[in-house]
């Protein structure tokens, strides 16, 4: 009947929640606390057990803790009767239970049960509370401090909240009803998880909250918890933590701040250190995100953890990060690496140890790459464990296969460990050119890196700071700078570009190179972009030949920026692939146009002009669109063509065909063109007709009178020319003759020296007509004219040693054309006298030079023998047995020795 009964009252719980007026609820804190119920006329020291229940009390911070055993043998539940439990917090530090208030009759939260087993028994539960560091939910931890009597009972934890959007001042706490509920996860039986989700504008607002526990069948009521998330978050643990020696030799510690926090941190670092000298553990508080340890050791071995808290203000602890080891090596460097400038002066210190003992100060020695020993003069003691050395002036590195850097080794007297630090010494001086482009809109600023050594990993960046007005007499590297993005070109170049400007405003700029090790900046220049205009070329640029002056004209417009006064300059050359320029400044800056001479006026020239401010500042404009000349005619032709003729027809008749052959004008000569020929006939019974035979270069006619004289012109479109050949064909002046003799002598297959002997002569000779011809082939005549005063001439053509060639000489007198010479082979008699007179050109200076360099070396060589005998003969003034001979006076057998005058010296 009683066990019935029992069983009755443990499914049928009535949760009576009664809810009296009062103004305060619990404040929740970072700290962990207690939930308290408790029957009435019991002590929170002690609890009466029923009969047959075993008591057995730890105490466990300074509270109680209640452990109770069933004995089923022993316990009777004979008298069920419902009883009252009281529940409260109270908090690790304060033993008396507290609702946050005096604890009057009617202001008391209580639960009401029915169970026999809680009458004297009671129930204890830990609670802890924080806002996570996400900032998005707000966590609760319920732990039952009774744990063996209700092992086998469910154990369910549901929390009821509520975020009032405004509390007022009202006696009456928020209505049951409004109040919502989450179930806790109780994945293990004696903890419990409750998640409150708090949106992020609440959370400064007021949680209010309290709890339902259902254990052992028996359900408990909390009173009313009140919080603000925000004073309650719990950080996620720092990250990133690392350790590393400083350049001071320190260990420095550091982390970084765990993400999403909205207010400052404080950090709480332990750390301990274990060495063979010495073994020490240490726990600070610091507000930044590193620590630095004093005094390492070289092999020993550190273990840090952090944590972190709001440094502001109420906030909670939070969960320590992984442990982190970090073991110093036998030989410390600090710095192990330095990335420096050429010029500049850096230092390593070195602490060495060598079999459980460090080596003193004194008896460490530095190398460099292990070949070069640095002097003791750059060393210095720092203490008795650590050296310094210190680099003056460097040098940049000169890389090394694939190492970029010089290794710098700390040794004992008689041993070098093989770790060693790296130096890294890299040019920084990087040229920065910049220019303003010609609508005073922009300046665009280029710079190379092929100057400069490559480090892996580095990275380089154009910064700048802006003056208001001009630069400084000397730039400087200002620590306020903005960095500019910079793109590399085809070119290899990178470029950057300023938009928009400010014309008169002083733009210090420096190239940072950013690297693992550091950073290092480039030499600053200050650029005034009023300064480094880069103007528009000029523009219309026009040129010609002017007629009749013959003179190059080159015309031009300034652009319209800058305004300042510009000078030009001009250059020019012969159209083609490639133009051989002619360069012409102009420093007048209201001029436009200029005229300058040119060798060919018959030519193109191409021509092209730029500009440049004439007070030396600024750039060069591109050069213009190239303009170039039209060929036309300039002035008449200056002569006329040459020509010779080739007369057919019976010789005894008097009745001939004359074909006239011309050689077309070159263009200096025609000024530019020749449209036609004409040809003028005079003959000696004063008949003249003119004959135009346009652009041929052949003209045949009938030669019927006695004397017939023919004049060639050259048109243009300007006129005939001025200057013109004449030749008069006669039949008297045809059996004149000068030439005795003509002789043709082959110096090779490109050469025919000709030479002849002439008569004297009544006639006024004007020229000579030089005709060949390869008499094997039926091939044209060729002919040359030469000056009457010439006796000898090299005629170079190709010329086959074993063909037949005729050659003619014609004189040429102003009455007409002479008898000429012909001859039908080469000279056979003195061929080789000339070919022998040809080679001594070359073989006699040949011989004259060697005569020389003979004679010279045997003045060398006597010289030298004459001093290296007499090294070898004593002069008797120095020798003792010598002394007051007379050497000169003769002596049997020594006639041919002293007689030659060996002795004297």
């Amino acid at each position: 009947m009683i066990c019935q009964k029992f069983c009755v009252v443990l499914l049928h719980w009535e949760f009576i929640c009664v809810i009296t007026a009062f103004n305060l609820s619990y404040p929740i804190t970072s700290w962990r606390f207690k939930l308290s119920c408790m029957p009435p006329n019991s002590t929170y020291d002690y609890f009466l057990l029923p009969a047959g229940l075993s008591k057995n009390t730890s105490n466990l911070n300074g509270h109680y803790e209640t452990a109770v055993e069933f004995n089923s043998s022993d316990t009777h539940f004979s008298n069920l009767s419902k009883t009252t439990f009281h529940c409260c917090f109270r908090s690790e530090q304060d033993r008396n239970c507290s609702l946050c208030a005096d604890n009057i009759e009617g202001k008391t939260f209580v639960s009401t049960v029915n169970s026999s087993v809680f009458q004297q028994m009671g129930a204890n539960w830990n609670i802890q509370c924080w806002l996570k560091g996400d900032l998005k939910l707000f966590i609760c931890y319920v732990e039952s401090l009774f744990k063996n009597p209700f092992k086998n009972y469910k154990h369910k934890v549901h929390l009821l909240y509520v975020l009032p959007e405004v509390l007022e001042d009202s006696p009456l706490v928020p209505q049951k009803g409004s109040f919502q509920m989450v179930h806790c996860n109780c994945s293990v039986h004696e903890r419990c998880e409750c998640l409150v989700p708090v949106p992020t504008a609440k959370l400064n607002d007021t949680l209010l909250m309290c709890l339902k526990i259902t254990s052992g069948g028996v359900i408990f009521q909390s009173p009313l918890m009140s919080v603000q998330p925000i004073n309650m978050v719990k950080p996620d643990p720092p990250l990133g933590l690392r350790m590393e020696i400083t350049d001071d030799g320190n260990l420095k510690i550091s982390w970084s701040s765990p993400p999403l926090v909205p207010f400052p941190l404080q950090y709480e670092v332990k750390y301990s250190e274990n060495s063979t000298t010495v073994i020490r553990e240490a726990d600070k508080i610091v507000s930044a995100t590193s620590l630095l340890v004093d005094g390492i050791l070289p092999g020993s071995s550190y273990e840090v953890q952090v944590r972190g808290k709001r440094l502001d203000g109420p906030g909670i602890w939070s969960d320590w990060s992984t442990p982190h080891v970090f073991t110093t090596q036998d030989v410390i460097y600090f710095p192990p690496k330095i990335l420096t400038s050429v010029g500049s002066n850096v230092s390593f210190h070195c602490i060495y140890k060598n079999e459980n003992k460090i080596v003193s100060s004194k008896k460490i020695v530095w190398w460099m790459n292990l070949a070069e020993k640095i002097p003791q003069s750059q060393y210095d003691v720092v203490s008795d464990h650590v050296s310094k050395v210190t680099f003056f002036n460097l040098n940049e590195t000169k890389p090394r296969g694939k190492f970029t850097y010089d290794a710098v080794y700390c040794c004992n007297e008689h041993e070098c460990h093989h770790r060693y630090a790296e130096l890294y010494v890299i040019d920084v001086n990087i040229n920065i050119s910049c220019e303003t482009d010609g609508h005073l809109t922009k300046m665009t600023c280029r710079w190379s890196t092929n100057t400069i050594q490559s480090l892996a990993g580095s990275t380089l960046q154009l910064r700048y700071r802006r003056s208001s007005l001009y630069c400084f007499d000397i730039p400087s590297i200002h620590r306020i700078s903005k960095p500019k993005d910079c793109y590399l070109q085809s070119d290899g170049f990178y470029e950057c570009v300023f938009q928009p400007i400010f014309l008169l405003s002083g733009y210090t700029m420096w190239i940072r190179i950013n690297h693992p090790l550091g950073s290092l900046d480039s030499p600053p220049t200050c650029v005034l972009p009023d300064s480094v205009v880069k103007p528009l070329p000029p523009s219309s640029v026009k040129a010609e030949i002017i007629k009749n002056i013959g003179l190059l004209k080159i015309s031009w417009e300034k652009p319209v920026f800058p305004e300042n006064n510009l000078q030009f300059q001009i250059r020019y050359g012969l159209s083609g692939k490639e133009i051989q320029w002619k360069m012409y400044d102009v420093y007048d800056a209201k001029s436009k146009s200029v005229s300058l001479p040119v060798p060919d006026l018959c030519a193109v020239y191409a021509v092209q002009v730029r500009c440049k401010r004439s007070d030396g500042l600024g750039l060069w404009s591109n050069w213009s669109n190239p303009a170039y000349t039209v060929v036309m005619d300039i002035k008449v032709p200056m002569r006329g063509p040459e020509f010779w003729r080739i007369i057919n027809g019976d010789t005894m008749k008097k009745e001939k065909n004359v074909t006239l052959l011309l050689k077309p004008l070159m263009k200096n000569d025609s000024l530019c063109s020749v449209q036609r020929y004409v040809i003028n006939h005079h003959t000696s019974c004063n008949g003249t007709w003119s004959e135009d035979v346009g652009n041929h270069t052949k003209f045949t006619f009938l030669w019927t009178e006695q004397a017939h004289t023919v004049t060639v012109l050259a048109i243009n479109s300007i006129g005939a020319s001025v200057a013109n050949f004449n030749l008069t064909f006669s039949w008297p002046m045809s059996k004149v003759n000068i030439v005795q003799s003509l002789s043709a002598y082959p110096l090779n297959s490109s050469c025919v020296i000709l030479s002849w002997i002439l008569s004297p002569s009544d006639y006024k000779l004007m020229y000579f007509i030089i005709e060949w011809k390869n008499l094997n082939e039926d091939g044209e005549i060729k002919w040359l004219r030469i000056s009457s005063s010439v006796k000898k001439y090299y005629i170079h053509d190709h010329f086959i040693p074993i063909e037949k060639y005729q050659f003619s000489l014609y004189p040429i007198f102003m009455e007409g054309v002479g008898k000429p010479k012909i001859i039908n082979s080469f000279t056979q008699d003195n061929t080789e006298k000339h070919q022998n007179d040809a080679g001594l050109y070359v073989i006699v200076p040949v011989i004259i030079s060697s005569s020389i360099l003979l004679l010279g070396t045997l003045l060398i060589s006597h010289q030298r023998m004459k001093k290296l005998f007499w090294e070898d003969v004593p002069n008797p003034k120095n020798c003792s047995w010598a002394q007051g001979l007379n050497f000169q006076k003769k002596m049997p057998g020594t006639k041919e020795l002293l007689g030659g005058g060996w002795l004297n010296q």
